[in-house]
């Protein structure tokens, strides 16, 4: 079966090929103008239990109808795939996904970081298939240290000239004077910011982040420029409290409080990245306890939502064997990188960083549970262990670990960066009227999650792509290209 689905080949017609490059439409495996994905276990985005034995009825790039097989009855025309075995869920909205890489260190040999700063490595070639082949049809970049890179891989996507997800793409991070990143504009003052904004607006970018020496008027300059353009604002802070940065408007907050929230540092002062380590704090705190509590209910109240990033963490740990394919994808000196990252992890760091995991998914189930709008992403940089797309699946499976049921995962993962992006009336549910953005997975999430990473074909607005295809073109040259 696993065969037949991905030697497809249309000769019926040429329904949309001409708005494919070549390279686009190598990947192609399933293109007709009306198709029936027939027989599958639906897993809605919408949170709902599974339904199991239904069809999709896709034309014109758009859902027609979904109903249960025995009474929803396939046009004559229609190519219709016999998915006996198969689940179908949305295409995944990446909420912190990036085209650049970060596993090379531009350090010396005492681990001192070199002159200009750390250096990251973009990777516009291979991140966008992977994110494609994982079942990521619409992501956000999430900040970028080469804001151009970024708007010419939308518009070439959009062009048809190259494949990947559908792209929100971010302007250059908006940081402040003391960042160790030496591609970074450091802000000189508010009205720096509010430039910032303007110019980046100006040339395409559709979100903004903020970064970890940014100060509160900059931060607050930037989101009102933000807002005024009609465009959201998230953060990924550490001189800035997450209360001071609700406070000013903030939209999002990246990874979660228990690595980036600074206000319980007894070394905190304003405007100042703390030196101590905000786990320290955090691996004080009780989830249930009037502190954390009061920043749920300050968080929810004011309509800010967390984006969740788990594998960038657990890649700073030894519980989780390395993906094999992930692996495979990468260049042999990332690889090596990695490999040596992971085997100088010490036992004690090893069992610190596990429990701030488990403090970080207390929260954000916690978080959750208190009506909060919870994001999802893998942030593929850190150590270089978590890449685009491989890490957008295990963030599924760490949120299933975190308590939430596969189904909310999957909503979490869908709908909810759909509705962020303000973008839920055409993706992030299986609904009639819809995109059709679905993800064909050999295999049973609902029951056993790990089966998210059985994706076999991805379909984007209807057009049906070759995970298998898109992986291969990848391999050995994650970091490269």
């Amino acid at each position: 079966m696993k065969h037949a689905l991905l030697s497809i080949v249309l000769a019926a017609s040429c329904f949309a090929q001409s708005t494919f490059s070549p390279e686009v439409q190598k990947y192609i495996s399933v293109n007709a103008a009306t198709i029936a994905l027939t027989h599958v276990k639906l897993i809605d985005g919408t949170g709902a239990p599974t339904q199991d034995d239904q069809t999709i009825i896709i034309a014109g790039g758009k859902i027609q109808s979904v109903g249960p097989a025995a009474s929803t009855q396939a046009p004559r025309d229609a190519k219709i795939l016999d998915l006996h075995g198969y689940t179908v869920i949305p295409g995944l909205v990446g909420m912190h996904n990036h085209f650049y890489d970060s596993a090379f260190l531009n350090r010396d040999d005492d681990g001192k970081i070199l002159q200009p700063g750390f250096l990251v490595t973009e990777i516009p070639y291979t991140a966008p298939r992977l994110y494609l082949a994982a079942g990521v049809t619409t992501l956000r970049t999430t900040g970028n240290v080469e804001g151009f890179t970024d708007l010419e891989v939308k518009r070439r996507i959009d062009a048809g000239q190259m494949p990947g997800p559908h792209v929100d793409a971010s302007a250059p991070y908006l940081e402040g004077p003391g960042s160790i990143f030496g591609q970074m504009h450091q802000l000189k003052d508010p009205d720096d910011a509010r430039r910032m904004v303007d110019f980046w607006t100006q040339e395409g970018a559709t979100s903004f982040k903020a970064y970890m020496y940014i100060t509160r008027d900059e931060l607050a300059a930037a989101i009102q420029e933000a807002h005024k353009h009609g465009f959201k604002l998230t953060g990924h802070l550490c001189s800035v409290t997450w209360p001071e940065a609700i406070a000013a408007g903030i939209d999002d907050l990246e990874h979660g409080p228990v690595f980036t929230e600074t206000e319980f540092l007894a070394d905190k002062k304003p405007d100042q990245c703390p030196a101590a380590s905000t786990g320290s704090a955090w691996a004080k705190l009780d989830i249930t306890g009037p502190e954390v509590q009061e920043l749920i209910q300050n968080l929810v109240a004011h309509h800010v939502a967390v984006t969740s990033t788990l594998p960038v963490f657990a890649a700073s740990t030894v519980n989780i064997p390395p993906n094999p394919r992930a692996l495979e994808a990468m260049s042999v000196t990332q690889r090596q990188s990695f490999l040596t990252a992971r085997a100088r992890i010490t036992p004690e760091a090893n069992t610190r960083t596990t429990g701030l995991i488990k403090k970080e998914m207390e929260f954000e189930y916690a978080f959750v549970k208190a009506g909060g709008l919870l994001l999802a992403g893998p942030d593929p940089t850190g150590n270089g262990g978590t890449l685009p797309g491989f890490g957008d699946w295990l963030e599924l499976e760490l949120l299933v670990d975190a308590g939430f049921t596969p189904a909310e995962a999957i909503h979490i993962a869908t709908e909810n960066g759909a509705k962020f992006l303000g973008r839920n009336d055409s993706t992030g549910t299986i609904a009639a009227g819809k995109s059709a953005d679905l993800v064909v997975i050999h295999g049973d999430p609902a029951t056993k999650i790990p089966d998210v990473e059985k994706v076999e074909i991805v379909f984007k607005d209807g057009i049906g792509y070759d995970s298998a295809k898109l992986i291969d073109a990848c391999k050995g040259t994650v970091g490269l290209r």
